[in-house]
């Protein structure tokens, strides 16, 4: 599989996040997962229904990055964190708010923005 097919859902999911109709597949059990998917990890199950992102998530956990790698030496430093979305658990760069501020709790949006490095998409949480 070629990186263009594998990155093709992943690079939709963005646009669709950018243009503010983010999305997530659900399985038919209910089980969450970002694009690009053929098999449901939690069931096994093939066929998925494209759901709407809801609107605001909760950060589960959470890191601070001093020294980032050459892709994200720009960024720094960062706070990358897990952020619970209900049915899925994403995971993104916090922006927006001091990294001293960001803590277990806070409710975000996940938005698509670019990394100040590359200019690659990356998945940001800002706070609502």
């Amino acid at each position: 599989m070629s990186d263009e097919t594998r990155d093709a859902g992943f690079d939709e999911f963005f646009e669709a996040l950018a243009d503010g109709e983010g999305y997530y597949l659900e399985c038919e059990n209910g089980h969450g997962s970002l694009p690009p998917r053929s098999v449901c990890p939690e069931c096994g199950v093939r066929e998925f229904t494209e759901e709407p992102l809801p609107v605001a998530g909760e950060v589960e956990t959470f890191t601070v990055t001093r020294v980032a790698m050459p892709d994200f030496e720009a960024d720094e430093p960062y706070v990358t964190a897990v952020a619970d979305f209900g049915p899925i658990r994403l995971t993104g760069q916090v922006r927006g708010v001091d990294h001293d501020e960001v803590a277990v709790g806070m409710v975000v949006e996940a938005v698509a923005e670019e990394r100040e490095t590359t200019g690659d998409p990356l998945l940001v949480f800002r706070p609502r």
